[in-house]
């Protein structure tokens, strides 16, 4: 019997569970359709960086002599049309666990249940999907430490090979990928599913020093897998699979840190509310600025911090941030500049070639002090000491602060140099606003 395979978070075809069960069907129809509710808010970078890589599906399933079918619309109308044009009776997905995606299958499956169609969920982004590790009481764990050990103890079935062959479909009527045009000197990585296991197959060379470099914005010491994963340009069990052969210290800590990742979806998908709201309902009622011309300058990476202007020139170069300096900027936001936390998520949604919704809205929250595992609030991160702690030779301030790559100390020059090579001075004087952000905090602990 026909059948659609519905590509969402997934552009890959190997280890894509939901691609081999279309397949087991017959004559298989590969979709992807253009959501204008998702598509609107992403931002030129994540558009940008999507039309190439379903480019790159296309072209792998073109090997297989298939196309990917693109149309554009409410999916709620779109999915059931082409499986009623190619005569399907399963639509197969990988299921989706956002607030959104949620909400949008359920509705999608009603369409299709109407026209006698089965909306079929096989796997997720995830190496556990989102509700399955819960504490003794089945609830979703709040605290990231017994998550990880209870995801580790439940475990994950191994990668599946890609599908070799198949027989193919395609829709009469498409439309053409777009191509958003991207802002004033930002390039984009590589996409697509051979680039996501090159870059990996390169990282794990040196995985081994990742538990020491990670924290190093000036050592090329992570993997810039995070693109990939959200995508589902690569899935995280072959990563783990990997990873599993290995001993090092290095190898145990990034696998971690695939834990964190899961652990934030999991939250998401328990509370999905904090999307936009906080965590922890109570730092609502503190006392907030309204974004004004400090904020500009934190956006346009000139606030006179210099780590800070590294940080927000890098997100604006390359639609990525290190991200030991995505919570120092996020710290910087928060509790030097006083403003709420969604000022700055939004921002990053907007930038992030690897925006993902979850990892990013509670990495904010979680800086904020408002989040799961939060750090005390009273932890305010002094961006100067931050600087030259994790970027001792001044590497990163010199590479993405240009003005500064000649001064001898590009982590807090003096007034005089400042003028000479043109650098703002601070924005606020760090000492002050952190004895605010305190007293701010205090306000509602009474």
């Amino acid at each position: 019997m026909p059948a659609v395979m519905w590509f969402r978070r997934d552009l890959r075809l190997g280890d894509n569970p939901a691609l081999l069960e279309a397949c087991a069907d017959g004559d298989v129809l590969p979709l992807f359709v253009l959501d204008p509710a998702l598509w609107g808010p992403s931002g030129d970078v994540r558009r940008a960086y999507l039309a190439v890589s379903l480019r790159a599906l296309d072209e792998s399933l073109r090997e297989l002599g298939a196309s990917l079918s693109v149309v554009e619309g409410d999916p709620v109308e779109r999915v059931p049309a082409a499986a009623r044009e190619v005569g399907a009776s399963r639509v197969h997905v990988a299921a989706d666990f956002g607030p959104y995606g949620r909400a949008r299958d359920e509705r999608v499956s009603a369409a299709l249940g109407d026209a006698g169609i089965d909306l079929v969920r096989t796997g997720s982004p995830y190496a556990v999907a989102p509700g399955r590790v819960t504490n003794g009481s089945g609830d979703p764990y709040k605290v990231f430490t017994p998550f990880s050990k209870a995801w580790a103890d439940h475990g994950w079935r191994g990668p599946v090979d890609a599908p070799t062959h198949g027989s193919w479909l395609a829709l009469d009527d498409t439309v053409d990928l777009p191509e958003p045009t991207l802002p004033d000197g930002l390039e984009l990585p590589a996409a697509g599913e051979a680039e996501a296991r090159r870059r990996w197959s390169d990282f794990l060379d040196r995985v081994a020093d990742y538990a020491d470099d990670r924290d190093k914005p000036g050592v090329a010491g992570t993997s810039h897998m995070s693109v990939h994963l959200k995508w589902g340009e690569i899935h995280p069990r072959t990563l783990l699979a990997d990873l599993a052969r290995l001993r090092s210290e290095g190898a145990a800590t990034y696998r971690k840190e695939l834990a964190w990742r899961e652990f934030y979806a999991d939250v998401l998908a328990a509370r999905p509310e904090t999307a936009r709201d906080y965590l922890r309902p109570e730092f609502a009622a503190m006392p907030h600025d309204e974004p004004g011309a400090a904020y500009d300058a934190w956006r346009e990476g000139r606030t006179g911090f210099p780590v800070v202007d590294a940080g927000m020139r890098q997100l604006r170069a390359t639609g990525w941030m290190h991200n030991r300096v995505r919570m120092i900027v996020a710290s910087f936001l928060v509790k030097d500049l006083h403003h709420e936390w969604q000022h700055g998520a939004r921002h990053f949604m907007r930038w992030l070639v690897d925006g993902d919704l979850a990892s990013n809205q509670h990495g904010w929250q979680w800086t904020a002090g408002c989040g799961t595992d939060a750090a005390p609030y009273f932890r305010v991160f002094n961006p100067t000491s931050q600087g030259r702690t994790f970027d001792p030779a001044g590497a990163y301030v010199r590479q993405w602060v240009p003005e500064l790559a000649g001064v001898s100390d590009p982590h807090d020059p003096d007034e005089a140099t400042r003028r000479e090579v043109g650098y703002p001075l601070p924005v606020v004087d760090h000492a002050t606003e952190r004895k605010e952000a305190l007293n701010r905090w205090e306000s509602i602990r009474r």
